[in-house]
């Protein structure tokens, strides 16, 4: 992609091509250029009920794909379903009800052997793919990062045979999935991400020198953004846009500057009432880097010990953000 023509010193020649990194000029927080008249809630609204239009197909991330371990059960709660998923002997994703069809018992505390899930109130046995004693296996899909489950009944839409994955970058990767949970609606974390003129503003410790180049359209429905992203006094400046492939998933893509082809897949999937009647979403980021630079590689083979550094990087902005989201939500629902 060609860089802007009003970026382009952000790119200065005089900077090595193989040097991705620069100081970044130091600068009060309160000094920053206010984005308030650009970030306007008609566009932020207008490109959320289109994302709001587009299928999902009634598939619902859960859980990144490790999250789901051989040899154990993994229970959670999916827009007020109780499910449980396992793998088979054969590595395969399973997915059905969380209560047993017996006595009701949590099959997320029973025991899986050979790849069966096994009650341990009464040993009932569950293969995950036949229905056995009343109990059936929910659709569900592992696409290597997250797994999925389909619930046609609470979807309502066209049941898809897959899910809508974004595109993800190709070669040596390395990728990180954190989840929190806060109290609002999906729809309240999509339109925190349809709103990038908050971030130098709401997270100083990541961003700096944020502008928004072009916002979405009917025919062009992405956010251009040019953003440095910053480690203490030195930055990363990037050219990303934000589209949304459904109803549910924000995805922000490199597609110049350090990094081009890396993705963040921000997925907002409902819980369910809490206690107190409100509703909770799950907010589901896998961080997908990739780099074509030689070092990457020798990089991407310590995964074991970034992967952990990707996740704190996430959870902190989250924290910020679901903040932001529940907020929305409380002034949507008269609460505050």
């Amino acid at each position: 992609m060609k860089i802007p023509q009003q970026l382009q010193h952000r790119w200065p020649a005089t900077r090595p091509k193989d040097w991705p990194l620069e100081v970044i000029p130091r600068a009060s927080w309160a000094a920053q250029r206010p984005t308030y008249r650009e970030a306007q809630p008609a566009i932020i609204d207008a490109a959320l009920e289109r994302a709001r239009q587009k299928p999902t197909g009634n598939w619902y991330a859960f859980a990144g794909s490790a999250d789901v371990r051989p040899g154990r059960p993994f229970g959670t709660r999916v827009a007020g379903v109780e499910v449980v998923a396992w793998r088979d002997e054969h590595h395969r994703l399973c997915v059905g009800p969380r209560s047993c069809p017996h006595l009701g018992a949590d099959l997320a505390t029973g025991a899986v052997h050979g790849g069966t899930l096994i009650c341990r109130w009464h040993g009932l046995a569950l293969d995950g793919h036949t229905r056995e004693f009343g109990w059936s296996p929910l659709p569900g899909h592992d696409d290597g990062t997250l797994v999925w489950v389909r619930l046609d009944q609470v979807g309502g839409e066209q049941p898809l045979d897959e899910p809508v994955i974004p595109a993800r970058p190709a070669g040596d990767t390395v990728g990180a999935v954190a989840r929190m949970a806060g109290v609002c609606e999906p729809a309240d974390i999509i339109a925190n991400r349809l709103d990038p003129w908050h971030g130098a503003w709401f997270h100083p410790y990541s961003f700096t020198r944020l502008e928004v180049l072009t916002t979405p359209t009917e025919h062009a429905d992405r956010f251009l953004v040019a953003v440095t992203f910053r480690m203490g006094r030195l930055g990363v400046p990037v050219v990303a846009e934000f589209s949304c492939p459904e109803a549910r998933t924000v995805v922000m893509r490199i597609v110049d500057g350090e990094g081009t082809g890396s993705t963040v897949e921000t997925h907002a999937t409902p819980i369910g009432l809490g206690p107190d009647g409100l509703p909770r979403t799950a907010v589901l980021e896998a961080t997908i880097a990739h780099s074509d630079r030689p070092g990457f590689r020798r990089a991407s083979r310590a995964a074991p010990l970034i992967t952990p550094l990707m996740r704190f990087a996430a959870n902190r902005l989250w924290r910020d953000d679901l903040a932001y989201a529940e907020r929305r939500y409380h002034v949507r629902a008269g609460l505050a």
